[in-house]
């Protein structure tokens, strides 16, 4: 009898099951079976497996005509002989050692279920994934989901290893619909005995980007919402039974994620909109929390009101508006000695209106550059989505602060009364902004000595006060979108660098610089700067791209003559963008590391091969390169 009985459940994903076979096959553990169920395939997926049948035993196949996702891993498990069962989706893959340390924890603890973390794979990029960071942070033996509440968001079925006499024993089966796995998950945690949670990572959970490819591309059909309001729905039951202090908790996640899909969707629906879909929502809506309801956003709280009402010609009106930016709600406060805030909307009941905590600054550098050696500049800053017209007028304060020090030098502060303005988007459009409009001057001779020798960052902040409002924020703007940088300028020997970061936050970096880039250009698909290295040293440079992300290199040649310095960087040969932003740091590499000092003020937007490049000044003054 096999240790392990992994099932593997695929449906038309010929271009990966065999590399999920392969992560299988690949597993230190080797005493075990692998259960492979063809869903009703139309592609090659099924001769994928069955090229893999002579040389590994362990691998069986069964074909079925298409019922289903939770069909194809119940036919599974009744297949299945082995003392533990897993369940790996046939587009993921696993580590090597993944079912190997599962397994011998739920040995050494005799818990009933074992699972650990999971990275998000983007094509050849791993990332951790949002839902398991938290919860997986720490290892933890023998606990349990309402001792360790943050497992609330494990709800994935394939991160785990279960005790098969565990799971006959709970009579365990998969709905035979989509996101089949949340119920099922949810009331293994809240039936187990205890739990082992493993920190180290144990899944690699896909994303795949082709057209419909997934069940969360399609997540607006009708069939989809109504699979996963139903799962919700199921799942929202088990908690309230097994654990209802969890619930909370539970809903809070579900009016974030699952009720934003069915806004969307019956938004989009409108009149044609199934009332059956109407009533699951409603119902789910029913039984969540006063707490839950407040942990929402104001505009989503809004919507999902709407939908909780069944005012859907209302919702469908609100959504547009939501989208489109014209949902700019008036805030108002209550309260002498204690202020609430309150968003006002005619279609929102009183109790549900407050947003004291979610008030928060949104800036705009509108321009920034020297002027006689000072930095100048002006901006905008509103409250979050807000029609701010209630605050009549407030004072906006500037200020930079050293990181670490907490050092501050003040810049301006006046009174500033808002206005309404058409803002410029990143995706070419405007959208109506209701904001306060403010002026700054940096001097440089502000900084002491010991200021300007320790090299610091400097960040550009706002503080927006009045009316008994009181908000502190980094001034920022779209990065892709105007002002451009100024050039950097020197003092005392220590260059003083304008930049922003990745997020488009400004601020002042205090550096030296071992190499300068003097000119940089677009020419014909290749990147093509130049500048001067103070120290060539003994060996051949090369041109270092380095992924944020992920840590992922590349590399260039770079000419010398003398001191001089050029290259050449073709972007067509860059690894292609993963997820919406991959951002690449350009570094020279002489032996160690020498990040140049850009001196210019442009920014090239370029186009190469249908890829979107942004060339740019990074946040410490190098090279940074970026695609959207």
């Amino acid at each position: 009898m096999p240790v392990l009985s992994v099932i593997v459940p695929f449906h038309n994903v010929e271009k990966y099951i065999g590399p999920c076979l392969d992560s299988i096959a690949a597993q230190t553990l080797e005493e075990l079976e692998v259960i492979c169920v063809d869903d009703g395939s139309a592609d090659q997926g099924a001769a994928v497996v069955e090229s893999r049948l002579e040389d590994d035993p362990r691998i069986t196949l069964i074909r079925q005509d298409n019922h289903g996702v939770g069909h194809a891993r119940n036919v599974g498990v009744r297949h299945a002989s082995g003392e533990y069962l897993a369940f790996v989706d046939g587009d993921d893959t696993v580590p090597r050692d993944a079912f190997k340390r599962l397994v011998a924890s739920l040995e050494d603890t005799g818990s009933d279920l074992a699972c650990g973390n999971v990275l998000r794979l983007y094509r050849n990029l791993l990332v951790p994934s949002w839902a398991h960071r938290e919860a997986f942070a720490r290892p933890a033996r023998r606990t349990h989901i309402t001792r360790h509440p943050l497992l609330i968001r494990d709800r994935m079925l394939w991160n785990k290893v279960y005790r098969r006499s565990f799971w006959d024993a709970l009579g365990l089966s998969f709905p035979e619909r989509m996101y089949e796995d949340q119920p099922v998950a949810m009331a293994a945690h809240i039936g187990a005995r205890s739990v082992d949670v493993l920190a180290r990572v144990v899944y690699h959970w896909r994303h795949r980007d082709e057209p419909d490819a997934s069940i969360t591309q399609r997540r607006l059909e009708p069939g989809n919402l109504r699979d996963r309001l139903l799962s919700v729905l199921q799942t929202a039951d088990l908690l309230a039974a097994g654990a209802p202090k969890l619930k909370p908790d539970f809903d809070r996640d579900t009016l974030d994620i699952d009720m934003s899909v069915a806004v969307e969707a019956l938004a989009t629906m409108g009149g044609s909109a199934d009332p059956g879909l109407v009533d699951l929502a409603v119902r789910y809506l029913d039984g969540v929390s006063p707490e839950a309801w407040q942990s929402l956003p104001f505009e989503q709280r809004l919507l999902v009101h709407l939908l909780h009402e069944r005012r859907l010609g209302e919702l469908a009106g609100v959504h547009a508006q939501a989208g489109d930016g014209r949902l700019r709600p008036k805030i108002g406060s209550v309260g002498l000695l204690r202020k609430r805030w309150y968003g006002r909307h005619p279609a929102m009941p009183g109790h549900l209106s407050e947003v004291s905590d979610e008030l928060a600054l949104q800036t705009r550098l509108v321009s920034v550059d020297w002027s006689d050696g000072v930095l100048h500049g002006s901006g905008r800053v509103a409250v979050g989505r807000f029609d701010v017209g209630e605050l009549r007028r407030v004072r906006v304060r500037t200020y930079m602060q050293e990181r670490g020090t907490g050092d501050v030098v003040p810049l301006s502060d006046e009174e500033s009364v808002p206005v309404w303005e058409s803002v410029e988007q990143e995706d070419g459009g405007r959208l109506p902004e209701h904001a306060f409009p403010f002026r700054f001057a940096f001097d440089p001779g502000a900084l002491s000595r010991g200021q300007l020798a320790r090299h610091g960052h400097w960040d550009l902040k706002v503080q927006l006060r009045g009316h008994g409002l009181r908000l502190d924020g980094r001034v920022a703007g779209p990065r892709w979108l105007p002002p451009l940088m100024p050039v950097p300028r020197r003092k005392a020997g220590v260059w003083l660098v304008p930049a922003r970061n990745a997020k488009g936050a400004w601020g002042v970096r205090l550096r030296t610089a071992d190499a300068v880039i003097g000119e940089y250009r677009v020419d014909g698909g290749e990147l093509i700067f130049s500048g001067e290295m103070s120290d060539v040293g003994d060996g051949e440079p090369v041109l270092r791209l380095q992924r944020r992300s992920d840590g992922e290199e590349m590399y260039f040649p770079v000419a010398l003559a003398g001191q001089d310095f050029h290259a050449r960087v073709p972007l067509a040969d860059i690894d292609e963008r993963v997820g919406h932003e991959s951002w690449w740091e350009v570094v020279i590499d002489q032996g160690t590391a020498i990040r140049p000092l850009v001196r210019t003020r442009q920014r090239a937007v370029a186009t190469v091969d249908e890829r979107r490049f942004l060339i740019d000044r990074g946040e410490d003054g190098c090279l940074l390169l970026a695609e959207r």
